[in-house]
């Protein structure tokens, strides 16, 4: 059989062969991260609660009742983050939490349910729901799909508006 030698992207963003004592990496499911600042006056974030950006480098609680509310920026990745405070929120990837974290932003028992859909809760700021909302003015926003009961894989899409 003969030895073949892959074609890769080289920095220069064009097709190369793999050069001798590079590696192939392979993609990773991890969440991309962005530290920013919670600009709620007294409610924390709490992990895996969706957040809109509402100032540069700030975010609030996410809510589809409203579009610019239902602009999702990410889901909370810190078990926390205090009023003010600075923390981090994934972009994509998979976020992983416990049952008990997920239950508390998803109003499940037991986690998040595997293949099931999840989009953000018009009646509650910060929450997420398996129910697509349908009422007129409300804003369907798809955050992500349950890979198993803690874990979450975000697929943030743009809001629309019903």
């Amino acid at each position: 059989m003969p030895i073949r030698t892959p074609l890769v992207l080289g920095a220069d963003g064009l097709p190369q062969q793999l050069q001798a004592g590079d590696t192939i990496s392979a993609p990773t499911t991890a969440p991309s991260l962005r530290a920013v600042t919670n600009a709620e006056s007294s409610a924390a974030l709490v992990f895996g609660a969706p957040v809109y950006a509402s100032a540069t480098g700030a975010v609030k609680r996410g809510q589809a009742n409203a579009k610019t509310a239902a602009k999702i920026a990410g889901l909370c990745s810190d078990a926390s983050i205090a009023a003010g405070a600075i923390g981090n929120i994934a972009q994509s990837g998979v976020l992983v939490g416990t049952t008990a974290q997920w239950d508390a932003v998803a109003g499940t028992s037991g986690g998040l349910v595997f293949g099931t859909a999840y989009f953000l809760d018009p009646a509650t700021p910060g929450k997420l729901t398996a129910t697509a909302p349908t009422t007129l003015g409300q804003c369907n926003v798809f955050l992500g799909m349950a890979l198993s009961s803690t874990e979450l894989e975000l697929w943030i899409a743009q809001p629309i508006l019903l």
